[in-house]
């Protein structure tokens, strides 16, 4: 089973907030949910989703004014974002772009519509997302079989170790923290000591490191930065 890509809605209309969750459901990708413009922000922060849909009209804060604190974030400014309206004036819609979201769909549409623009929104700004293989160097994932190799040669992992390598192959030479691959990997409100992230990278590291059958030596792709975290080194650094 390959790896769930987490979307993030945020809408103040029940019945649709149910109907595009149900449609998004349907296709494999995993559904979070928020009421209002503050939940949407909290939950992004906590859960840290890999695309986000907003509605414009919402209450305690508006789709746009979210839009524009997820632009003024470091950690956020580069998350794909889709603005939903009834407003269909190019003013309105050319105000969506210009803070910062990346599509803006008109209502009413149809779930069809929303997946298609989800999908080819991933394609621009995420594409490993949507690979079932995800490459880096000499290791290949395929997240369709949960298959992974090094060199042709087959690397065993756990769970939490597949989780880990995927989330650093998709961003590679981007520094996760602990804390950061805590709510990926374990969930948000889990209790779980940031120590126990060293220990799964830690197997992480040597089994993807473990020497070729033929004695060739291997590359350290994961790289230690003290003080914030793990990353996979630049295909420059790979030595």
């Amino acid at each position: 089973m390959s790896i769930a890509i987490r979307v993030l809605i945020a809408d103040d209309e029940p019945n649709q907030l149910e109907l595009l969750s149900y449609n998004l459901s349907q296709v494999e990708f995993e559904v979070i949910r928020a009421n209002n413009g503050q939940q949407a922000l909290e939950m992004i922060e906590d859960h840290r989703p890999d695309l986000v849909i907003l509605d414009w009209m919402m209450p305690k804060m508006s789709g746009i004014d979210v839009c524009r604190t997820l632009r003024c974030r470091s950690e956020t400014k580069l998350l794909p974002v889709i603005l939903l309206s009834a407003r269909g004036e190019e003013g309105d819609k050319t105000l969506g772009l210009d803070v910062g979201a990346d599509d803006y769909i008109l209502k009413p549409f149809s779930p069809r519509e929303l997946i298609s623009r989800v999908r080819a929104l991933l394609r621009r700004s995420r594409p490993a997302l949507l690979d079932d293989v995800l490459e880096y160097h000499d290791l290949i994932f395929n997240q369709a079989t949960m298959e992974i190799s090094r060199g042709g040669q087959a690397v065993k992992l756990g769970p939490k170790e597949c989780r880990l390598l995927s989330i650093l192959m998709e961003r590679p030479g981007r520094v996760f923290s602990r804390a950061q691959l805590l709510d990926l990997v374990w969930g948000h409100g889990v209790y779980v000591e940031e120590r126990t992230v060293d220990v799964h990278m830690s197997r992480l590291r040597k089994a993807i490191n473990k020497p070729f059958k033929d004695g060739g030596q291997v590359a350290n792709l994961i790289r230690t930065v003290r003080g914030s975290g793990y990353a996979l080194r630049a295909p420059a650094d790979v030595r």
